[in-house]
């Protein structure tokens, strides 16, 4: 017969949040391990995604401050004005948002070069209203919602000819009223969030079909409450995030079953070493750690602070900001 502490150890009933935690501590310590410069061009994403899960378990101090921030500022790429994933890489778009937001987070948008970032982004966006990642010239809808979200954290949106981009994002609608990566590409979840969540900061969510999208969202939800990406695929702990903002947007979160997605979720921690997994036995990572528990706050999951699905990122954060658009998450619960 197991003992307590196994039987503890083993109960996924509850968000485990000491173990998160402590998972997301113990990130950065191993930096002889393979992984971790395999992993490099993902560094200034993960401790985005690192530091919003603790801001939404409200442990943000769990993180020293200044050593974030000098991380960032560790990856300026001088040469572009913009951010790098790692020390010494190339500006991209990705990591320049995932800048942009810790330093938000963090109070400290202070200690940015704000002029040549706007100018970098720019430099990026084709007659066609499409953004590229960087210099090379690959475009995806999800560096129109960097672009669009990054200007919008900035202040200036104003700038930004929205029409272009909102015409853009429109070519991209298939007939099931999802979004794909590109003009003609198929609909996925997290391009869906990409094209929702820009139309929203661009106060246009007039040009989507929200029935029809939120049907096609709603039908992502498997037999194990688990939600996939798109049809015929396995369930993935992220969609909790890539179908729930947009269900959030949309005011339609009661189309799925958010008891069923919240066991699954849950389903699929770590509870010895910490974090989340795409889906129960799998190996936990960041990014799945981060939309897992953003997917139960927007489930109203008690204890948890409110996560603004537009922007990914701390409520009061965006709300202090004045960007808070209209969406609709399920009430906290209780402890």
């Amino acid at each position: 017969m197991a003992n307590a502490t196994t039987d503890a150890a083993s109960d996924t009933s509850t968000l485990a949040i000491p173990v998160h935690v402590s998972y997301i501590q113990k990130l950065g310590e191993s930096q002889d391990d393979l992984m971790y410069h395999l992993t490099s061009h993902l560094r200034l994403n993960a401790v985005y995604w690192g530091l919003t899960a603790l801001c939404v378990m409200k442990h943000k101090e769990a993180l020293e401050r200044e050593q974030l921030i000098e991380f960032v500022m560790s990856c300026w790429d001088e040469k572009a004005g913009a951010f790098g994933a790692h020390p010494r890489h190339d500006a991209h778009i990705l990591p320049t948002l995932s800048g942009i937001q810790i330093l938000v987070m963090l109070d400290a948008l202070d200690r940015l070069d704000a002029e040549r970032v706007i100018s970098f982004i720019f430099s990026l966006q084709s007659p066609t209203g499409s953004f590229s990642g960087d210099r090379f010239g690959e475009t995806d809808t999800r560096f129109c919602y960097c672009a669009v979200s990054a200007l919008s954290l900035l202040g200036v949106l104003d700038r930004l000819d929205k029409d272009r981009v909102v015409g853009y994002i429109r070519r991209c609608k298939n007939f099931d009223g999802g979004y794909g990566s590109d003009v003609g590409g198929e609909s996925h979840a997290s391009q869906v969030f990409t094209c929702v969540g820009a139309l929203a900061i661009l106060d246009r969510l007039d040009e989507v079909d929200s029935e029809t999208l939120a049907w096609w969202l709603s039908e992502r939800q498997l037999p194990n409450g688990g939600l996939n990406g798109r049809p015929e695929k396995l369930e993935d702990v992220c969609y909790s995030f890539w179908v729930l903002s947009s269900l959030s947007i949309l005011r339609k979160m009661t189309w799925i079953d958010g008891s069923a997605l919240e066991r699954f979720i849950l389903s699929a921690q770590d509870m010895e070493a910490g974090g989340i997994a795409d889906r129960p036995g799998d190996m936990p990572d960041v990014w799945h750690t981060l939309f897992g528990v953003a997917g139960l706050s927007l489930l109203g999951y008690p204890g948890l602070e409110d996560l603004d699905p537009v922007y990914c990122m701390p409520t009061d954060v965006i709300e202090r900001r004045g960007l808070r658009k209209a969406w609709l998450a399920l009430p906290r619960r209780e402890m």
